[in-house]
């Protein structure tokens, strides 16, 4: 199944960012932003975003449609590509023969479990043999949260507790998302990339006000 994952380093758009921005809320030229999804939807398919809000709303796509309220999309269309936009958390792509998945995966959709969520309705519209990638992200030394934040989230990931190089706490999202997969029998293929660390991706974390990458699939 194709896949692939942005970064900043395509594109021609213009300030503030002069780079390959995917997103039209953050502030950017939407002209530019328009021309950077139709660079990506010629090497793609067309290509179907939606309104990410950090929940955990599932939304099976047949056609196109106005971007929808949701932090997954599912489709068995194969003219369709599903995209997921990012700036430090997981753009997670879930893989099989009939269905695939995009979707959003942060500190709160940790929590609110979307991920598995996705995982049981792909498999109710037949999926079989899940796989999923995980694209660049915020890296467990990197994402440092309070401590009552940490506790909060290791009380239903453990795996996810982390520390910073300044013995600071952390959340390791990559790890404890991987986690969860294996729980329901998928298997995962781990980017190494740090957002934080690596200049060619935006990061919220680094900038606050940033453009946005993706993780597009099609079938």
């Amino acid at each position: 199944m194709p896949t692939l994952f942005t970064d900043r380093r395509s594109g021609h758009s213009r300030a503030p960012y002069e780079s390959f921005n995917l997103a039209l809320h953050v502030g950017d030229d939407s002209l530019v932003v328009a021309q950077n999804r139709e660079k990506l939807a010629s090497l793609s398919a067309p290509l179907q975003f939606m309104n990410q809000v950090h929940g955990d709303a599932v939304v099976v796509i047949d056609d196109l449609v106005n971007e929808p309220t949701a932090d997954a999309l599912i489709t068995q269309n194969p003219h369709i590509a599903l995209a997921v936009m990012v700036a430090d958390c997981i753009p997670l792509l879930l893989v099989s023969d009939s269905v695939i998945a995009a979707v959003h995966v942060g500190r709160r959709g940790l929590v609110n479990g979307i991920a598995v969520k996705t995982v049981n309705k792909m498999r109710e519209l037949g999926a079989s043999h899940i796989r999923a990638e995980l694209g660049p992200s915020i890296c467990g030394k990197c994402y440092e949260v309070p401590q009552d934040l940490a506790d909060e989230v290791a009380l239903l990931h453990p795996v996810a507790m982390s520390m910073t190089i300044f013995s600071s706490p952390a959340l390791d999202l990559p790890r404890a998302l991987v986690a969860a997969l294996e729980a329901v029998g998928v298997s995962s293929q781990v980017s190494p990339v740090c957002t934080l660390e690596n200049p060619n991706y935006f990061s919220y974390r680094r900038h606050n006000i940033t453009g946005r990458t993706a993780g597009v699939i099609w079938l």
